[in-house]
């Protein structure tokens, strides 16, 4: 996967994946259970990944519901390196329940997709931005906004991996180029920043004009994660929580919302103009 391990995201991606195999070949989880000398219960435990999956269960699961070899040894390799520590642990008094799978799968994710509408993606924000763009918000207790800002920080240096950096496509509808977060000068420097993560090869932020008119980002906010060994998973936020698409066609519903969204945005290079017109406006 990539260099941010997660136990408990990395059981979730498996169980995920045992459940649509099962469901798929239409077994019972009492019928699972069998395959592995296991009650029922414990089947829930795995495909919820309550309990940590281990490499000979998940095969002699996967023979039995038919899978093929290649996903047979993709998913029970996985199972083989969920029992590392997890990375964001300095944090867990301020990452609240629902949010704390999205935390892990980020880490463990190949490329992101974010399609924003009211702020700048947090991989991208700066330091104050984030404070800003936290402080007052219902979401976050008043005394934990530094700590929740200072992990979003941590979730950036993922961009910066050497061994695996996070690829990420940001796609920014106009009016968050122009909702003054923190007032004109903070504004003023996170689009410098966005100006300078633009450069990054492995970065790409493409503005959606208001010009442009209704477009299938009529659907809200949401983030893509694709990973290298894992199907991909879409996550959206909710009031007080936040809903994770598993379903893989529901899943292919997004991909395809991101490939029409970055066809009707500005090109990256154009983007770059787009924020520059705005410095020069603010300064």
């Amino acid at each position: 996967m990539a260099d941010r391990d997660d136990p408990l995201a990395l059981r979730w991606l498996i169980g995920v994946e045992l459940t649509n195999f099962r469901k798929r070949a239409g077994r019972r989880a009492t019928e699972a259970a069998k395959v592995i000398n296991c009650s029922p219960g414990k089947i829930g435990h795995l495909e919820s990944g309550r309990n940590q999956q281990q490499p000979a269960e998940v095969t002699a699961l996967l023979r039995y519901y038919g899978a093929d070899l290649a996903d047979i040894e993709r998913l029970a390799s996985l199972a083989g390196g969920a029992d590392r520590p997890t990375w964001w642990a300095p944090w867990t008094d301020v990452v609240p329940d629902w949010l704390r799978t999205f935390v892990g799968l980020e880490g463990l994710a190949s490329t992101v997709s974010d399609y924003a509408t009211f702020a700048v993606p947090a991989l991208l924000q700066t330091h104050e931005y984030s404070l800003a763009a936290t402080v007052g918000g219902s979401r976050v207790r008043p005394d934990h906004a530094e700590r929740v800002v200072g992990l979003r920080m941590d979730r950036q240096r993922r961009l910066d991996s050497e061994g695996a950096p996070l690829r990420l496509l940001a796609l920014i509808e106009e009016s968050v180029l122009d909702r003054p977060i923190g007032g004109p000068a903070v504004l003023r420097r996170q689009l410098e920043h966005l100006i300078s993560q633009a450069d990054r090869d492995n970065v790409e932020i493409r503005m959606l004009p208001t010009s442009v008119g209704l477009h299938d980002g009529g659907v809200g906010p949401f983030t893509l994660l694709d990973f290298a060994q894992a199907q991909s998973i879409a996550y959206i936020e909710i009031v007080d929580g936040a809903l994770y698409v598993q379903d893989q066609a529901q899943v292919s519903g997004y991909t395809r919302t991101v490939a029409s969204l970055r066809e009707l945005a500005l090109s990256p290079a154009d983007t770059r103009e787009a924020i520059r017109a705005r410095l020069t406006a603010l300064t």
